[in-house]
């Protein structure tokens, strides 16, 4: 059960699934408390850490308006799975080539397919849908085009990419040792220049009604406002990208493997879930805007996903329909240090031990994703049982990181 805090000078109770919580990320939760769109109360999940404004981990329900700071600027970030009709015995000895074949297909980090190959290719035809929606958006905001470099074909050329920092892309055995292909990624560098412009739009509205706030990037917009509607539609549009970003990942990924594996097909367990995004829902008896700032829903019977780090298990879950939750649980183990830290803390001889039998990256380019930064997944889950049922245990036997 929660632990529930009225903290002091809040406006709203905040309620938190943990007892373990840092000092700054439980005064994230008083200032975003305190705002006066903030209705009923805000969850906090076990996996709560430190964010930019919004505490990741926290499920904000808002009356007629939204906090874009608290989306996020990797909007729509989220995890997609599938299971396989493969089993472990399947595997081959070293997961090398499998790992290598599926890096050549996907770009990682920075990188992004390139616009020779994608035009007239079925990346287009993937776009299409969106194309309409995002012109009429560039019509009415042409500056967010200034803000990145070739914006009509980079979007189109992310489609299918990983990215960086904690997106990844597995494969895992479950409790019945078969192979599950498991992915973690967003919106990607259109999702960032959407966030990050509406994020300065409001912050200049705010200023310029001389609204005070106890952090400049809870500032929000208000329906009826000149950009409420506007950052409404970007941020559906930037979601539905993501979905559609994991969706041709995992394509890629999945024709990737198939060359160095045995045949093999996809069952129906398919799952595309969102953790950093807003949507429209009824709880409270009242139509409210609810952002799920890393966290995940989890309405009565639904599925989702909650990754551990790259060297601990994950779990697939079905919902329970919590309402003190806003039907809702984490969107992982959560992150007990920040990447600096984990930098200082640890080097790749740490990482190499943390991620034994896992077939990835070990160096030091991605210690601050060392196993240890994060917090223990296991205790999570025993903090949100009354949240979610565990329907899988994956353990990954392969992780490729950005």
């Amino acid at each position: 059960m929660p632990v529930i805090q009225q903290l002091d000078k809040a406006r709203v109770p905040v309620k938190i699934w943990t007892d373990d919580i840092a000092p700054d990320a439980l005064q994230q939760l008083l200032n975003t408390a305190q705002l006066p769109i903030v209705h009923g109360h805000i969850a906090a999940m076990p996996d709560v850490h430190l964010g930019i404004g919004a505490t990741v981990g926290s499920v904000i329900p808002t009356r007629n308006a939204i906090i874009p700071a608290a989306v996020g600027v990797d909007i729509g970030c989220g995890m997609n799975a599938v299971r396989t009709s493969l089993t472990a015995s399947d595997l081959p000895e070293t997961l090398a080539r499998v790992r290598s074949a599926i890096e050549a297909a996907v770009p990682v980090g920075f990188g992004q397919h390139e616009w020779d190959r994608v035009r007239g290719s079925s990346h287009q035809r993937i776009a299409r849908p969106l194309n309409d929606r995002l012109d009429s958006l560039l019509g009415r905001h042409p500056g967010l085009m200034k803000m990145q470099r070739q914006f009509a074909r980079t979007w189109i050329c992310q489609i299918g990419t990983l990215g960086g920092g904690n997106h990844f892309i597995e494969l895992c055995l479950d409790e019945a040792l078969r192979v599950w292909v498991m992915l973690h990624s967003g919106s990607r560098g259109t999702g960032n220049v959407i966030g990050r412009y509406f994020i300065n739009a409001a912050q200049k509205d705010m200023r310029r009604h001389q609204v005070n706030l106890p952090d400049r990037d809870l500032a929000y917009f208000s329906a009826g406002s000149d950009l409420f509607d506007d950052y409404v539609e970007a941020v559906e549009w930037a979601q539905d990208y993501a979905l559609t970003n994991r969706r041709e990942m995992m394509r890629l990924v999945v024709d990737a493997m198939k060359p160095h594996l045995p045949p093999f097909v996809l069952t129906d367990e398919a799952i595309n879930c969102h953790h950093n995004y807003v949507s429209r829902e009824t709880h409270l008896g009242e139509s409210l805007f609810i952002t799920r700032k890393g966290a995940i829903a989890a309405h009565a019977g639904q599925l989702g996903i909650i990754p551990g780090s790259m060297g601990t298990r994950s779990y697939i879950v079905r919902g329970l329909g919590n309402a003190e939750s806003f039907c809702s649980c984490s969107h992982g183990a959560g992150r007990r240090m920040s990447r600096t830290e984990a930098r200082k803390r640890f080097n790749h001889f740490d990482l190499a031990k943390q991620t034994e039998g896992v077939e990835c990256r070990k160096d030091g380019g991605v210690v601050d994703e060392i196993p240890a930064a994060y917090k223990d997944i296991d205790r999570v889950m025993a903090q949100q049982a009354d949240l979610v049922e565990v329907v899988h245990t994956l353990k990954q036997v392969l992780c490729i990181k950005g």
